[in-house]
């Protein structure tokens, strides 16, 4: 009988230990931030990357502004997302920033690809 003993006591600490883990996975699964969805925000709107013609000019500033967006390392993940359609060279950017200087800094960015008056800036500050 003394045997036992040991042995109960290692498989209820081992019960407990496994028990403290599920908790503790189930709570990190619980609390684990979900990345943003934008989806019903964009359903509302037209304004989609497929409203942007398939010229060469249109797709080269797009890429461009793009390209200068995310070349801006201090712009946050939101800022790095906003969507750029060109348009016959009119620039609409549309989405969410972090802040007024960002929305102006990423406005700015396609301001220097296109003059200003071609830029129409929807962002949004979150």
């Amino acid at each position: 009988m003394s045997h036992s003993h040991p042995r109960i006591l290692t498989n209820t600490v081992l019960a407990l230990l496994l028990l403290i883990a599920s908790v503790t996975v189930a709570s990190a699964i619980v609390q684990q931030p979900t990345a943003p969805d934008n989806s019903a925000h964009n359903k509302a709107h037209s304004f989609t990357a497929d409203s942007q013609p398939n010229t060469r000019g249109d797709r080269l500033t797009t890429q461009k502004i793009r390209q200068a967006i995310l070349a801006d390392k201090d712009l946050s993940l939101y800022a790095h997302n906003v969507k750029v359609v060109t348009k016959n060279g009119a620039v609409t950017l549309q989405g969410p920033v972090k802040s007024d200087d960002e929305k102006q800094k990423v406005a700015d960015l396609a301001a220097s690809v296109v003059t200003t008056d071609k830029v129409t800036n929807r962002l949004t500050v979150k």
